[in-house]
Parts: structure tokens; sequence; C-alpha cells
């Protein structure tokens, strides 16, 4: 196919762009539930592990290493059928949106472990010494002193984490939850107009990549009081 016989016209339709924007729309609370849902149970499971990962104790550590390397071993997709496909075979059974945060969460929660156990490592041992002189207890310096500083230090990768996890859950489309990525193949089916229809719902998650990207930089600067040096 030479350049010139590429069909420009049936790249984009304005008018079957506006006229579906709306149903698209339609599935943007599935697509943010399902994003701030998992982030939040990832966040809590994460931080689990990565203690469990860190821990001088085997049986803790053993099981933590285990499940983040099989969780960042096996493709989300993967793990979202098996929850809603395969687990009514054994006799459990999960509503789409309920397969799709479960699946969310364990899997973005093996990637948040390994973020936070590298930020609580990168704190310098003086400052964790310091605290202890002062007669903090273990638990109250790595809640007063250590987890400070490590979100600090996460705050970026974990941020990049929840942007993937945003764009991700269009994968829930695949076990029929009806977020906007669904409801733009729908249209896309109707219409005999897919290439239209994945143009709005690309220009969607962009828009809303880009305003959690404008929240990433406040918090940033919210916790820039625990680097060592003012920023410059």
């Amino acid at each position: 196919m030479t350049f010139s016989e590429i069909k420009w016209d049936a790249i984009f339709d304005v008018d079957l762009a506006v006229r579906s924007f709306p149903y698209i729309l339609g599935g943007l609370p599935n697509t943010l539930w399902i994003s701030f849902v998992s982030m939040f149970f990832g966040l809590l499971l994460g931080l689990v592990l990565a203690l469990g990962k860190l821990s001088p104790t085997r049986m803790l550590r053993y099981p933590s290493t285990f499940y983040i390397s099989f969780m960042r071993g096996v493709p989300i997709l993967i793990i979202l059928f098996i929850l809603y496909s395969g687990f009514p075979f054994i006799g459990i059974e999960f509503a789409a949106l309920t397969a799709a945060i479960i699946g969310f969460s364990l899997n973005s929660a093996a990637y948040i472990a390994e973020i936070i156990r590298s930020a609580i490592r990168s704190v310098d041992d003086g400052q964790v010494e310091a605290a202890r002189s002062l007669g903090m207890g273990k638990w109250l310096t790595l809640k007063g002193v250590v987890l400070p500083q490590a979100t600090r230090i996460a705050l970026p990768p974990l941020s990049n984490v929840f942007l993937d996890l945003i764009k991700a859950s269009s994968l829930a489309a695949m076990i029929t939850v009806p977020e906007i990525f669904n409801k733009a193949k729908i249209v896309g089916g109707r219409e005999f107009d897919y290439m239209t229809v994945y143009v709005v719902v690309a220009l969607i998650y962009w828009g809303i990549c880009t305003f959690m990207s404008f929240f990433q930089d406040w918090l940033e600067r919210h916790f820039e009081r625990y680097l060592d040096t003012p920023k410059r």
C-alpha cells in the first residue's frame, strides 16, 4: 500500500466522536473505581510485602519474595481470567468488577512492594540510629522517621504504577467490565468504525493521566520538606 492509498477520511469521524463521547465516558466511573481502589489495596498489601521481604525472619521473607516474583512474572490478563473464569470451576464466583479490582490489587502490590522496599532501604542508616538513641522503638522509628522519608523517595515510581494501573484497567474489558474501553468496543462494533472510537478513548486516557501527573507534582512538592537539603 502506498501513502496515497491510505483512506485518510476514515481515520477520524468527528460526528461519530461527538455522538459516542457521552456513551464512552459513561464507563469512566468504573475505570476510576478500579484504578483507585486497586491502588489503595495494592499500597496496603505492598507495604506488608515490603516489610516481609525486609524481615530477618525467613517465615516472612520467603513467602513475600515468592509472591512478588510470581505476580511480577504472570500477565495481569491471566490473573483476571483465573479470577473471573477459572474460580467458578472450584465453586467461587466473582462479579466482573470485583474480579478486576482483586486482580489489579494483587498484581500491583508486587510492584509497589519492590518500590517501598527500595525506598525504605535508601533512608540513611544514621537517621535510624539517631532515632533509636533517642529511645524510639522499632515501630515508632519506622512510622516517624523512615516511612515519611521513604514516601518522598517512592512517590515518583508509585505515581507511575498508578498511571500504568489506569491504562491497564482497559484490560477489564476482557472480562466484560463496562469501563471506557469496553464501551468504545461496543460503539465501534455497532458503527463499524473502530478507528474513531479508539482515538476517542485514547484521548480520554491521556486526559486522565495528564491530570494525575499534575496531582503527582503537587504531592512531590508537599513531601519536599523530608529532603535532607532544600530544593534549589
